[in-house]
């Protein structure tokens, strides 16, 4: 079963990915203008979360920011490779990565995501597009800071993780949920820029194996292994 190539998923992740495309369009060229590389993009974004992370994601409130369909098929792909039952999602926006990681649960059986985000709109519209595509008994978003939202209750140990938020909190996110971490846990990261997380997930004393990926170039993608 393969709920990415037809039916009512492929249908609601196709209407997303148009909308996605739309809106962002004129944040994507008003970043690309006031950059000279995308090295000056990813450190002007670093400094303005260190400086005020939550005033730079409600700036990115009506902005879907989301996964390409190349790197969702991945994760869907990856959700049913590592036979994903509990997944961590970190920065859901408008629910089309949940999308694509709770269909990999669903034609697998079943399993639970649990998602988050700072902004209230965006957790609303994500609840929404999930409950569109026929996912809504398997996900569950949380909305906060996920620093204190994935502190706890997190229902047992962790398959899979799909860190696409702040880009400075990747790495303690990943300490958060390292206890909770299986071996051979999945963690993917979309724009895992952060010198600090990458030198972590780099160095096999940490526990990992991790290496860049090689689709939608610039886009800063991490595929992580726990080992231990």
């Amino acid at each position: 079963m393969d709920s990415l190539s037809t039916g009512l998923v492929a249908d609601v992740l196709r209407r997303l990915h148009q909308e996605a495309e739309i809106a962002d369009a004129p944040l994507m060229q008003t970043l690309a203008a006031a950059a000279g590389s995308r090295e000056e993009m990813i450190s002007q974004v670093v400094a303005a979360e260190s400086s005020d992370l939550r005033k730079v994601y409600q700036g990115f409130a009506s902005n879907f920011l989301s996964v390409s369909p190349r790197f969702g098929r991945f994760l869907y792909m990856c959700a049913r490779a590592c036979k994903a039952k509990r997944i961590v999602e970190f920065g859901s926006s408008m629910g089309i990565s949940a999308i694509y990681l709770a269909a990999g649960l669903r034609d697998m059986g079943g399993g639970h995501l649990i998602g988050t985000d700072l902004e209230p709109g965006k957790i609303e519209r994500a609840r929404a597009n999930v409950a569109a595509a026929g996912l809504a008994d398997l996900v569950e978003f949380r909305l906060g800071d996920a620093r204190e939202t994935l502190e706890s209750d997190l229902g047992g140990d962790i398959d899979m993780v799909m860190l696409d938020g702040a880009f400075t909190l990747y790495l303690p996110i990943l300490k958060l949920l390292e206890p909770h971490l299986k071996r051979g846990a999945l963690i993917v990261g979309e724009n895992a820029f952060e010198e600090a997380y990458i030198d972590y997930v780099r160095d096999p004393q940490n526990g990992y194996l991790s290496l860049s990926l090689p689709f939608d170039p610039g886009r800063g993608n991490e595929f992580t292994i726990k080992t231990r």
